[in-house]
């Protein structure tokens, strides 16, 4: 079972779950999760490394800084590096998902010398998914919500009939692909329930603005240099082929932004293939360190 602690670290107060010890893995969440999402994670690595998960900025027990500016993504990474500075290691493996792995994907570029190796699950690289914004429509009908969830009323709806709405898009609710038991819905109530933090969670799209075109507004610029763009940590991508909010053609053209790339697609997974599919995602992880050993 996760021990749970607090570091005071890049002038917030982040709470982490904990298993084990060795080498550092860090497990970092996206929206609207928490460390509870990396559960099954924490026990297998647990095993045999000092495997951590936080609770980002913005959620659940860690601070929750009220301005939106306080939510831009080199603050996020400074989070991350501060803790692994906190937890002693000098280089770490970096595993994340969604808004996490966004998190991450800037981690690499701006930090590389501190990592290890690189595994996102389900997170779009940040070139490719802009130039999807801005050309594919398939992507921009997909990311529509971002616009919604960057709004003022993105409390209201998400707060709505005890969370109704994050109950069925995160934890499949009356879905087939659902994968919550009653012991997992009561734990995401209760961390979208703390004072302030579904708006900490926001706030990272309103801080990076992220999403696609607003009707009537013109697309974002697509960056033509990849020079620094560039991802020259080792890196595994895992892939829900199933993902209804970032489809697959995020996967395209992957290898021209990764210097050290393994792609590992699974079909029937979802946005919340970690959850779905927790054997085969930790498999794929063990394999990747093997194959690439510190």
């Amino acid at each position: 079972m996760p021990t749970h602690h607090y570091a005071d670290v890049n002038g917030q107060r982040i709470h982490y779950a904990s298993e084990g010890r060795g080498p550092l893995i860090m497990f970092v969440h996206g929206f609207p999760e928490f460390w509870y999402a990396w559960q099954g994670q924490l026990a297998e690595f647990g095993r045999d490394h000092h495997a951590v998960a936080p609770d980002m900025r913005g959620y659940n027990l860690s601070s929750k800084p009220a301005d939106v500016k306080d939510y831009a993504v080199p603050l996020l990474v400074e989070d991350l590096a501060a803790l692994a500075d906190h937890l002693g290691a000098d280089k770490f493996t970096l595993v994340a998902h969604d808004w996490g792995g966004a998190v991450a994907w800037a981690f690499a570029l701006m930090k590389p010398e501190r990592l290890e190796r690189l595994v996102i699950v389900n997170a779009p690289h940040p070139a490719i998914f802009q130039r999807l914004l801005a050309e594919d429509p398939g992507q921009q009908k997909a990311s529509q919500y971002m616009l919604m969830f960057r709004s003022a009323e993105a409390e209201g709806m998400l707060t709505a009939d005890n969370f109704a709405l994050l109950r069925q898009m995160v934890l499949g609710e009356g879905q087939p692909w659902g994968w919550a038991t009653p012991e997992d819905t009561r734990a995401y109530l209760d961390a979208w329930a703390q004072p302030g933090a579904l708006t900490g969670g926001l706030n990272f799209y309103r801080a990076a603005r992220v999403g696609p075109p607003a009707p009537g507004e013109p697309a974002r610029g697509i960056a033509t240099d990849l020079s620094a763009l560039t991802v020259r940590v080792p890196t595994l991508v895992i892939w829900g082929e199933k993902d209804r909010a970032l489809l697959t053609a995020n996967l395209d053209g992957l290898d021209k932004v990764v210097t050290d790339l393994t792609v590992r697609r699974i079909p029937e997974g979802t946005h919340w293939v970690a959850h779905e599919k927790p054997a085969e995602v930790n498999g794929h992880i063990r394999d990747f360190l093997k194959a690439r050993p510190a």
